[in-house]
């Protein structure tokens, strides 16, 4: 048995039962293979980086599967046929991590997000070099 780590990106307009359904077939898949699910992480509905056929949020789904390839193989078969799921990724681990991951961490924050750049105390964008930019050399009069 190999060790997985695999992320699923449903629709933005999917229901919470949806997206489980989804879940729940990978689980079906993995389980009749004599696999297991390790840990299973709905991460919440987040926004994309960039819009995926036409979708600017995406409900992510994290699973810590261990099994064989073969039942890996079908389950992403599986989810390339499904017209809900926008993007899957499924990577082999050396160990699963117990605690919880990235996504769910940052995704339990108080709407706080980390845009690259330093907010004052106001929480106006204060980006470093905004300030006003002369012209050396030459005017305009």
């Amino acid at each position: 048995m190999v060790l997985y780590e695999c992320v699923v990106i449903g629709r933005q307009d999917l229901s919470q039962s949806q997206v489980d359904a989804i879940t729940e077939n990978c689980v079906r898949i993995i389980k009749e293979d004599n696999g297991k699910i390790e840990k299973q992480e709905y991460c919440g509905l987040r926004t994309l980086a960039y819009p995926i056929r036409k979708n600017k949020k995406g409900h992510y789904v994290l699973m810590n599967i261990t099994s064989t390839p073969a039942a890996i193989k079908e389950v992403e078969r599986q989810l390339r046929l499904n017209e809900d799921v926008l993007r899957y990724m499924t990577i082999a681990v050396e160990e699963h991590d117990a605690n919880p991951s990235a996504l769910l961490k940052s995704s339990k924050r108080e709407g706080r997000r980390d845009y690259g750049y330093d907010r004052d105390e106001e929480g106006s964008a204060n980006e470093g070099a905004a300030e006003t930019a002369t012209v050396e050399g030459g005017s305009n009069e």
